[in-house]
């Protein structure tokens, strides 16, 4: 058996990250424009290797704090990327994970010293390797995700407006939604809570502001609800 394992061809295990922001301008993407060879200048999702010591999840969460200084981050693992020729340099496998964060929360200063910068989706340079069909990848699984279950909550602040939810899911699907339709959904879903407190600034009478309600939200998932927009 021993034998068997000596024998074995050898291949570098990758973890690459596609980590989605929000802002009013629409849903954002984190890149890091590379500083080694090869494609040394050019834009790449952010990644790293496995360790000897890691199981999958906890390379991702590394990596995720090293480049943006948050913890408990939403993610999901998503595809791995096995072409013999993905990588120039040796062989290399990669797992790719796609993460949602606020942008207001992360670490400004540590994004600065890595050289990442944030794109709009519609409009990010093209990518390194197979980075390009990462992304593509991950798109379709966060607009599906979206699309059923109301995820995304991560990339709001902790109150903000029913517009500014309804907007989040429009960015994320690239569709316009019925207003009505979907905030009829929303709170049939029982999984806000409506505050006091008024956001002055989005119109002269204001517009009431909301938390999520984690806990009602996880009931709702061991009933398999569906929101289907």
């Amino acid at each position: 058996m021993l034998n068997s394992y000596s024998s074995a061809d050898k291949a570098l295990l990758a973890v690459d990250c596609i980590i989605f922001g929000f802002d009013n301008e629409g849903l954002k993407i984190l890149l890091i424009k590379r500083d080694f060879e090869p494609e040394k200048g050019k834009w790449s999702l952010i990644g790293g290797f496995l360790k000897r010591d890691e199981v999958l999840d906890n390379a991702a969460i590394r990596i995720l704090n090293t480049y943006t200084g948050l913890n408990d981050i939403y993610m999901e693992q998503l595809y791995a990327y096995s072409e013999i020729d993905r990588d120039p340099v040796e062989r290399t496998i990669s797992v790719s994970y796609y993460a949602l964060i606020n942008i207001e929360n992360h670490n400004a200063e540590l994004i600065k010293n890595y050289h990442a910068q944030w794109f709009s989706v519609a409009d990010a340079p093209n990518l390194i390797f197979d980075h390009n069909e990462m992304v593509d990848h991950a798109i379709r699984r966060l607009r599906y995700r979206t699309s059923i279950k109301p995820i995304g909550f991560e990339l709001l602040p902790e109150k903000f407006t029913m517009r500014q939810l309804l907007e989040l899911y429009e960015a994320i699907l690239s569709k316009e939604l019925d207003k009505r339709n979907f905030i009829s959904k929303i709170n049939s879903l029982e999984i806000l809570n409506k505050l006091e407190e008024k956001d002055m600034q989005s119109s002269r009478k204001g517009s009431y502001l909301y938390t999520f309600n984690k806990e009602k939200y996880e009931e709702k998932l061991l009933n398999d609800f569906v929101l289907n927009l």
